[in-house]
């Protein structure tokens, strides 16, 4: 069980004052030659050691505020051992995973594939995590091989705003910091956000949402992209870093229309992926996420990673645990 407490998936609390408009001061540019490098996400996050056949280790890098593993992470890590044992002709089309146990960021993570088929042009693995001798995600992964067909339609991308023209999550803060009548606790929160820097870049279209000012329907969009150049040629390695973005800032959507509740904690139960096309990550990809429903201290969100052209990349869905705080359990739902 990925576990994420008050809201550790990724979001500054909530703050008062409105952010400045589109347009603001703020890094728009995409990295240049000093940051050519391979992404964190790649040389440190993605990156297993390989024990045995079929068994890897991975590190833990980035830590969310939970002070538990991020999801996102275990999934990414995940794929890459799944991707390690098919061919190179073959890519990951869909995975489904269950997160059974809350990580422990102190342990590094142990990876055990389990060759399930091997097909003309499919192949499934099954893959476990596991801390302390017991599984903390079980995931599936199916790779398929390249077959065009003329069978083909999707929705149309939203229309919004390019993130050139969008604040970073740390703009957005550090505006929110410069208010002379930010309360004390307030004011720690949002600077514990920013001394937590994380391997990716966030730039919401409705800033408002992401602090939690206002109340609006649960569905929301940001443009992400993975810190520092990737490259292109190798969407097993895209792949994962997909997988990894697709649980940041998720679960989190179920909130938007209750912006005065307190959570007590939130869990991601089980995550899906379907990839549909070639994309890269180190590019900006628009992130789509609703929430149809919640309910019964649960809440469901489904998502669409959208490339800059309008291509549909990649669709996710998760269901979470949402306990809040006693008190507001009772009225708020």
């Amino acid at each position: 069980m990925s576990e994420h407490h008050d809201k550790g998936d990724g979001e500054p609390p909530a703050g008062p004052g409105s952010p400045p408009g589109p347009g603001s001061p703020g890094p728009g540019s995409p990295p240049g030659p000093s940051q050519d490098l391979k992404s964190v996400l790649v040389t440190s996050v993605l990156q297993l050691e390989e024990i045995d056949v079929g068994l890897y280790r991975g590190k833990n890098y980035w830590v969310p505020l939970s002070r538990r593993l991020f999801g996102g992470q275990i999934i990414g890590q995940a794929l890459v051992a799944a991707a390690e044992s098919v061919a190179g002709h073959l890519y990951a089309h869909s995975l489904h995973c269950y997160f059974v146990r809350a990580g422990d960021p102190g342990l590094p993570v142990l990876y055990k594939v389990d060759r399930v088929r091997d097909g003309r042009s499919f192949c499934v693995r099954s893959v476990k995590a596991i801390q302390h001798g017991e599984p903390i995600l079980v995931l599936q992964a199916s790779f398929h091989m390249d077959q065009p067909s003329p069978l083909q339609h999707q929705f149309s991308m939203p229309v919004v705003p390019p993130p050139e023209d969008l604040l970073s999550l740390e703009d957005l803060i550090r505006f929110v910091l410069g208010k002379p009548d930010l309360e004390e606790k307030v004011k720690r929160g949002f600077n514990r956000v920013l001394a937590n820097e994380v391997p990716i870049e966030v730039r919401p279209v409705n800033p408002l949402q992401f602090s939690r000012e206002v109340t609006t329907e649960p569905k929301r969009m940001f443009w992400v992209r993975a810190r520092g150049h990737i490259g292109e040629g190798n969407m097993k390695l895209h792949g994962c870093v997909a997988a990894y973005i697709s649980d940041y800032s998720f679960l989190g959507t179920t909130l938007t229309s209750y912006p005065d509740v307190r959570v007590k904690m939130m869990a991601s139960l089980d995550h899906a992926m379907w990839f549909h096309n070639t994309f890269r990550t180190d590019e900006w990809m628009l992130y789509e996420v609703e929430s149809p429903w919640a309910g019964g201290s649960r809440g469901l969100v489904q998502g669409r990673l959208w490339r800059r052209d309008g291509v549909l990349a990649a669709s996710c869905c998760q269901e979470g645990l949402i306990r809040l705080t006693p008190s507001e359990e009772k009225s708020k739902l």
